[in-house]
């Protein structure tokens, strides 16, 4: 246990998440320091720590930040229960992994005809995640959040965030511009209508929400590289700035 407030720095060093992931954390409430100074930095204490060792158990475990806030802020969260449901999960994931180890070990021995697909089947993982969201996650925050989430499987997910991806593809391509020239912000402003004809309304707040996310959130920032190659996502926040700065003016 700590016995001294710790900087960001510290944190950041102790844990291995960077500091502009402190500082997101913070912004959307995920986790608020113990203290902020006068200078304005920011003093964790050991109940931060806690919290954030949380945050980082649900994040190996595959949860979206929104949902890890909504479990961590529910009136009836018990510490205790929520850590025997982490190490379940964690034990699902751990058989799981192994499985996939075993079969591996089959194909180097015996070659590429050594075929199961069954192993790759999640769903017993997916459906006790689903179980701890709702346990956990029934608050009206929680509620909007589902109704507006961009992860939510549907009918039609598979297409629209293969289409999501190809607006990110396109941005990429357009690296070698400046985020204020005007071909990039019409695909930004392609981006937010695309958004809110998919997925919910996405204002100019949200989109600079989700621009702040693109570059924090790993899995965004890996997703949307991996579409218009690196730096494609911190290219994307920064043209986000710039289309809601201009909006404001």
């Amino acid at each position: 246990m700590t016995k001294k407030l710790m900087s960001v720095h510290e944190v950041a060093k102790l844990t291995g998440i960077t500091a502009r992931t402190l500082h997101y954390y913070d912004k959307i409430g995920l986790l608020k320091p113990t203290k902020v100074t006068e200078a304005g930095y920011r003093r964790y204490d050991d109940t931060a720590l806690s919290r954030l060792q949380n945050i980082l158990l649900f994040r190996e475990l595959e949860f979206p930040l929104k949902e890890i806030k909504a479990i961590l802020d529910s009136p009836n969260f018990d510490p205790s229960e929520v850590i025997a449901q982490q190490i379940e999960l964690l034990e699902l994931q751990y058989k799981h992994i192994g499985k996939l180890i075993t079969l591996t070990r089959e194909i180097q021995k015996k070659g590429a005809k050594v075929m199961n697909f069954d192993i790759f089947d999640k769903s017993e993982i997916e459906k006790f995640q689903e179980e701890v969201k709702e346990k956990w996650g029934n608050t009206k925050a929680y509620q909007e959040y589902k109704q507006k989430d961009i992860a939510l499987n549907g009918d039609n997910y598979s297409k629209s965030s293969n289409e999501l991806m190809t607006i990110f593809s396109e941005l990429g391509e357009l690296k070698h511009l400046t985020p204020n020239s005007d071909e990039v912000q019409k695909k930004i402003s392609a981006l937010q209508k695309y958004i809110t004809d998919n997925y919910y309304v996405c204002t100019d707040e949200i989109l600079c929400e989700l621009g702040e996310m693109y570059v924090c959130d790993e899995r965004f920032k890996n997703n949307i590289d991996k579409a218009g190659g690196d730096g494609t996502a911190d290219f994307v926040k920064q043209a986000i700035v710039v289309y809601c700065g201009k909006k404001k003016v």
